[in-house]
């Protein structure tokens, strides 16, 4: 059905009907309602002939991104063309993608004649993957407004929804602006066990000979060596935890999710660091194990890596994380590990993992700080159901200081952040680390 009436015909309808009501009583108004009813009837036929006999239509064109951000707004842009010969009154309802829960988004604007009109709204996905957009559906009303002509534009559209992305340029500004870059920093020249190249030299009394070159030393008729600096360029990694504990939500999203976004972030400043950037997630099993490598095709494969991360949060296994990590990451790295313990007793389960995993590369643990936790502790407490429950959140709470501790006292580094302070945290911390050649 394409026609449907509209507010205006019913408080016509309302109107008219209390009018010969009321004629019934007082005879006198009997004639002005019979001549409102029959222009009522004149205008309403007079809205069809305008709406569905005259030549036009009304369609749209909608625009979306190549993919949308995780967890950041989202435009899509409606473009309604108007063929009339008059002004219509249009009300464009998009058919969303069943994953935003959305069924009343509804926008109202005026179309010119023969003319264009640019709408937007803006969605914010909470979760990767694909987004299938339906029908549109055009109401069109002319100025009489009786009646509405629905036109149905049929351009079912899919987009998929990557992590986090379009506020990388955001971190990147705040990276570079900090000025804790180790660009231009005189290099500290170590003989032997450092792994970048620096030049060949002559062989001197003291120096390493596992490092003699050779085909270099025939080439001269003395010995020449290998010298080695310290390498400016260090593997970073972000190891997922994809486990139970990553399941939390916090505004629409899971901590697995601000996870994904914040390692997207730390991973882009990285490689533009000179750094190379790398992934590894695990939970009961490991997973995936992305090599840390440079250049700009190493982000295009990390955001896909990403994309693609299934789980079905499982529990997590650290012994199982040390020996992938042992066996696939030889060189001495940056782990960046996004986890959540919830109790002190799930920490000391994997604890000699992580010193373990701290004696050959430099652990950061990024624990999350639940801020429910706080609103519910500052609130004051009204009855002692609320006091029990502040006690409880305070147990909690102590309980998050007592895991921290715990890794300060075995030399492991950590991060307690908020999801929403995650990536600005992170990436600042990583620059900390980089500036104090910590890495």
């Amino acid at each position: 059905m394409k026609l449907f009436a509209t507010k205006r015909f019913y408080y016509s309808i309302i109107v008219l009907t209390i009018g010969f009501v009321a004629s019934y009583f007082f005879p006198a108004l009997f004639v002005p309602v019979k001549l409102a009813f029959f222009a009522f009837l004149v205008l309403f036929f007079a809205d069809f002939m305008l709406l569905f006999i005259t030549r036009g239509e009304l369609t749209c064109d909608r625009e979306l991104p190549e993919r949308f951000s995780n967890g950041d707004d989202n435009a899509v842009v409606l473009k309604i063309n108007n063929s009339y010969s008059f002004n219509l009154q249009v009300t464009a309802l998009d058919e969303l993608p069943p994953q935003f829960q959305i069924r009343d988004l509804a926008i109202r604007l005026t179309a010119s004649k023969g003319g264009s009109r640019m709408a937007s709204y803006s969605v914010r996905p909470t979760e990767r993957g694909e987004y299938d957009f339906g029908n549109t559906n055009l109401l069109a009303a002319s100025k009489i407004g009786l009646i509405n002509r629905r036109f149905i534009v049929n351009h079912q559209q899919t987009v998929k929804v990557y992590p986090s992305f379009l506020h990388l340029r955001k971190y990147e500004l705040m990276a570079f602006s900090q000025q804790q870059s180790i660009e231009g920093q005189r290099k500290l020249r170590k003989i032997g066990h450092s792994i970048e190249f620096d030049h060949i030299k002559e062989y001197t009394p003291g120096d390493d000979p596992r490092h003699l070159n050779w085909q270099a030393s025939a080439r001269r008729g003395h010995l020449m060596i290998n010298h080695y600096i310290d390498e400016k360029s260090q593997p970073i990694y972000n190891v997922i935890d994809k486990s139970r504990p990553m399941k939390m939500p916090f505004e629409g999203m899971t901590l697995l999710d601000y996870a994904i976004n914040a390692s997207l972030a730390i991973s882009d400043i990285a490689l533009k660091k000179g750094d190379r950037a790398g992934l590894v997630t695990f939970q009961h099993k490991p997973d995936t194990i992305v090599p840390a490598q440079k250049g700009t095709k190493q982000m295009y494969v990390l955001m896909e890596s990403l994309y693609h991360e299934k789980t079905a949060f499982n529990e997590h296994n650290f012994g199982m994380l040390y020996a992938q990590i042992t066996a696939k990451i030889a060189s001495r790295s940056l782990l960046l590990l996004y986890t959540n313990f919830e109790s002190l007793y799930s920490l000391e389960r994997q604890l000699k993992y992580l010193k373990l995993l701290n004696r050959k590369h430099l652990v950061l643990v990024i624990i999350f700080r639940n801020t429910e936790l706080d609103v519910l502790i500052a609130k004051e407490a009204g009855d002692l159901r609320e006091v029990y429950h502040q006690a409880i959140a305070q147990n909690m709470l102590n309980e998050k200081f007592a895991i921290l501790q715990l890794l300060r006292q075995h030399g492991i580094l950590s991060l307690y952040t908020t999801p929403q302070s995650l990536t600005a945290d992170v990436v600042n911390k990583y620059l900390e680390l980089k500036s104090r050649r910590a890495i």
